[in-house]
């Protein structure tokens, strides 16, 4: 027993000389080796996207690059998930690292030499697929950082889980990876992501606490009683219902909500009805989206929609059938962890893009399923902005617009968040008393 305060202390010092200025260094270096690579990946994925649920060729590439790197791999990891394990040359606890991986159902319309050219059909109708969200960039960093982590491998005190996810935007991918065990065995202490976003590129926004909407979805079908164009007395037209409808939706947030205990969002994003100019049809489709962060809103919207939809088609002698509901959760930064690790975060932005800064961010009502890995274990989700330099991030395409663009010298800063991250994690876990 006398012999264990030298063992502390040596063990202090191994842990020392392997601080994260020295770590720091290593995965700098590394990341821009791995420059290239990186860029050549993000081409290559967006240039052939996948619908949700359907990202077997990403999945091949993640998986075959892993297994390259000498990493443990899991694939049909609910659904076409991939999972990586790799253990350190030193004992120490466990963090996840997650990208997505599908893309939308939208035709592109930037003039890039990899642009999509993919169609298929989604919902009955011929689309174009693009990665208008940037999942293709999420991929390809956290690849990056697979390659920089594998690469110094020895020096790490525990182990990295890395995360690639099918099926966020229908938001159940997570879920499904959860369900297969992603976060078991081994089961990390902590889990951090990260999202392309249209701010100034290089910069990292993010905040303790709420950050984005729990998600919700509803669809409402009005039924009327078809009858010919030129005598719609003769039936019951449910696409003016519907017209009422989308109308009255938009009292639920502006009339019926306390929006100064939280913001909240109601949208009709798709009506389809009717197969002819002269023909009132039998009945017409919506659906939409609900958002909040706001436990009783969480519950209230979705009985407010089946209370006005319900009610104005029984007002023209329709009915109709809802389905509404926030099964989502909110994307929650736990504050402690937002506390440690922010000396790392400034540390990466303050090293690599000169402009780039790192910014307290707003509450978004846009959703995530990283929020389901957060309900397991303490995690931090962040935005990187990508829009090119002189460009206003204000007049920027969005998100899910088929001209949104990503700036490819976000990638290594990227890289380098996510490798330095977990390795400062585990450090930091390492050495504390």
């Amino acid at each position: 027993m006398r012999f264990m305060p030298l063992l502390c202390v040596l063990s202090s010092v191994s842990a020392a000389a392997q601080g994260p200025s020295s770590l720091a260094a290593e995965i700098d270096h590394r990341a821009l080796a791995i420059n290239d690579s990186v860029i050549a990946w993000r081409r290559d994925v967006h240039e052939h996207p996948e619908l949700s649920g359907q990202e077997t060729r990403t999945a091949a590439l993640v998986a075959d690059h892993l297994r390259k790197l000498g990493i443990q791999v899991r694939t049909g990891v609910g659904g076409t998930g991939v999972v990586g394990v790799l253990k350190g040359g030193r004992p120490g606890p466990v963090v996840a690292l997650r990208a997505d991986m599908d893309a939308l159902p939208v035709t592109e319309e930037v003039d890039l030499p990899f642009r999509s050219t993919v169609r298929t059909q989604f919902n009955g109708q011929e689309v174009g697929v693009m990665h208008a969200c940037g999942h293709d960039t999420h991929v390809a960093m956290l690849l990056g950082a697979a390659n920089v982590l594998a690469g110094m491998r020895e020096r790490l005190a525990g182990t990295v889980v890395f995360l690639f996810q099918p099926a966020e935007e229908s938001l159940g991918g997570a879920a499904g990876m959860i369900r297969d065990g992603a976060l078991d065995n081994p089961k990390p202490a902590a889990v951090f992501g990260l999202h392309v976003f249209p701010y100034t590129v290089g910069s990292v926004v993010y905040r303790p606490g709420a950050l984005m909407a729990a998600g919700g979805t509803l669809r409402i079908v009005v039924h009327g009683r078809q009858t010919h164009g030129a005598m719609p007395w003769n039936g019951v037209d449910p696409i003016v219902v519907a017209s009422q409808i989308v109308l009255g939706l938009q009292t639920i947030v502006s009339r019926q909500t306390d929006l100064t205990a939280s913001p909240a969002i109601v949208t009709v994003a798709t009506i389809n009805g009717g197969v002819r100019n002269n023909i009132i049809p039998d009945s017409v489709v919506m659906t939409g989206t609900i958002r909040t962060f706001d436990e009783t809103q969480r519950q209230q919207l979705p009985m407010l929609v089946r209370r006005t939809a319900e009610s104005i088609a029984a007002a023209a002698g329709a009915t109709a059938t809802v389905e509404a509901s926030v099964a989502g959760s909110i994307t929650y930064n736990d504050p402690a962890l937002v506390d440690r690790m922010r000396p790392t975060v400034e540390r990466v932005v303050g090293a690599g893009i000169p402009g780039a800064k790192v910014l307290p961010g707003p509450q978004t009502t846009t959703s995530e399923d990283f929020s389901l890995y957060q309900q397991r274990v303490p995690g931090i989700f962040m935005f990187l902005g990508g829009t090119p330099e002189g460009t206003d991030p204000k007049l920027a395409a969005p998100n899910h617009s088929p001209k949104f663009f990503v700036d490819e010298r976000a990638l290594p800063i990227g890289v380098r968040l996510l490798s330095e991250l977990a390795v400062d994690f585990l450090q930091r876990a390492t050495v504390t008393p």
